[in-house]
């Protein structure tokens, strides 16, 4: 069983990351041929950063990411602090199968009755323009909303009740004891909130797609346009270098936890 189970294990590692070895190894390759190498180059790095619709891209998808999971996160966190406040758990139950929703439905259903939404109230309001920048945020909130309250949610149940009760009691508000109790011992769960939300609004596409105007494009709506014709391997590059740049921030974020369990076990001793 244990080698079956180690077989397993590395066809998954396999069919996972062999895809992303090959796009880092053809984004060196000297020719746009993807059939074969045909040698070693940094050309398609140099033409990366002489694109300027790539990275104009780039700059739209990471001004959308970072605004929707800062929004996203700000009104989740307020969410779940709020439900966790009702004594009725019919009310608890009922309103998080509400935030649940847009979880369970498929995206492309989201997508097309956000839309939908959109165009209804800009002919409402007389917009010329009824999809943009705007209504595109709207959309990558409400899809990023339920994950930040998953992640949020935990850490309010493990949270000790007692604690903003014993700071209100010593004098503070119930904002003040909200700011100075509550959120250090959920900010664990509110971090992993925006993360998540960062790396969903970052990689979606249908909702995207639905949602946005013939002004605004972001990466992966590029992606798709260049599709219908060729993928040019200044896409490759530019995958290998957010691919390194999550390596990277992974590495820091697991060297810090292990240096913040050492300093908590150094504290118990």
């Amino acid at each position: 069983m244990k080698a079956l189970s180690r077989v397993y294990t590395a066809l998954v590692f396999i069919i996972l990351y062999i895809p992303i070895i090959v796009l880092m190894i053809f984004s060196f390759n000297s020719t746009s041929n993807t059939g074969g190498f045909t040698g070693f180059s940094l050309y398609w790095y140099k033409e990366l950063f002489n694109s300027p619709d790539t990275f104009n891209a780039l700059k739209n998808t990471l001004i959308l990411a970072f605004s929707a999971a800062t929004i996203s996160t700000v009104l989740g966190t307020a969410a779940t602090v709020g439900i966790n406040k009702f004594r009725r758990n019919i009310t608890k139950s009922a309103l998080l199968s509400l935030t649940n929703v847009p979880v369970m439905n498929p995206d492309i259903v989201t997508g097309i009755s956000m839309m939908l939404l959109f165009v209804f109230v800009g002919n409402i309001i007389g917009s010329e323009e009824k999809l943009g920048f705007g209504t595109l945020l709207i959309a990558h909130i409400t899809f990023c909303l339920p994950y930040v309250i998953l992640s949020v949610r935990p850490k309010v149940l493990q949270m000790n009740k007692a604690l903003p009760e014993a700071a209100m009691d010593l004098g503070c508000t119930p904002l003040k004891s909200f700011f100075k109790v509550e959120l250090p011992n959920i900010m664990s769960g509110v971090v992993s909130g925006f993360i998540l939300a960062f790396t969903l609004s970052l990689d979606d596409f249908v909702i995207s797609y639905f949602t946005t105007g013939n002004d605004f494009q972001t990466l992966p709506l590029l992606i798709y346009s260049m599709t219908k014709k060729e993928v040019k391997p200044d896409i490759y590059a530019l995958s290998t270098l957010m691919i390194a740049a999550v390596t990277v921030l992974l590495i820091l974020s697991n060297i810090s936890s292990k240096g913040k369990t050492a300093n908590r076990k150094a504290a118990l001793k």
